[in-house]
């Protein structure tokens, strides 16, 4: 059995309801086992770039870019705040149905944590943050690496996922990592996926209904729309 390690770095968007699922298993896994969490930033925005739209970095406020701006600037002060603050604004999109993208509900979810809400007017005023945004994004990009959730471990693999909208919890939680674990020890297994059947996509769109009602944009995955509408509907 491959040894689990200590640590492991999770890159992250904050508008991916997916990403949001597989921190809720990460964090159980390390509240089980001690292991270290290192959140890192990735823009959907970017890499599902439309030809002739703007960079996200280039507009005076954007979605995804700009909430991790903010949560640059609190990982400044210590990962345990920008580990608090990726939980509430996950949360408020993706099960409150809420618009942390907003600039007025960003505030608002950093006064809830007990934070200046005058960090975000802090964050996009310092252009250093996009950069360490930016630093986070290229590190996936340099590593053919597309969506989020994306892992690195300590030895330098990296794997994309586990995918999931339910994420488990105690024992069942720790199968998973350890069979995530045990992935490492085969760096020529690329892919191993579940076809998603009417079933699951049904699931899939009640699970994300509240982003779905929140989010102010259309999903793209490679430069295809994605629709969470299940079949027939």
């Amino acid at each position: 059995m491959t040894e689990r390690p200590t640590s492991v770095d999770f890159h992250f968007d904050v508008m991916c309801p997916y990403a949001y699922q597989t921190s809720r298993w990460i964090r159980d896994v390390r509240d089980l086992t001690g292991l270290t969490v290192n959140w890192r930033f990735f823009s959907l925005e970017e890499i599902n770039r439309l030809e002739g739209k703007k960079h996200p970095w280039e507009r005076e406020w954007s979605y995804g870019w700009s909430m991790m701006r903010i949560g640059a600037l609190l990982r400044r002060r210590s990962m345990a705040d920008v580990d608090a603050w990726y939980e509430r604004a996950a949360r408020a999109l993706h099960v409150e149905g809420h618009k942390p993208h907003e600039k007025a509900v960003a505030q608002h979810l950093l006064q809830d944590l007990g934070f200046d809400p005058g960090l975000v007017d802090q964050a996009i005023a310092d252009p250093t943050t996009s950069d360490e945004v930016m630093a986070d994004h290229q590190r996936v990009v340099d590593a053919d690496g597309y969506g989020v959730p994306t892992l690195f471990f300590p030895d330098g693999q990296c794997l994309f996922g586990p995918v999931l909208i339910d994420p488990p919890t105690g024992e069942a939680a720790l199968r998973l990592w350890d069979a995530v674990v045990a992935w490492t020890e085969f760096p020529h297994l690329y892919e191993l996926q579940r076809p998603k059947a009417p079933a699951d996509q049904q699931a899939i769109a009640e699970t994300f209904r509240p982003y779905l009602e929140a989010r102010d944009w259309v999903s793209i995955n490679r430069g295809k729309v994605v629709s969470f509408t299940p079949p027939g509907v």
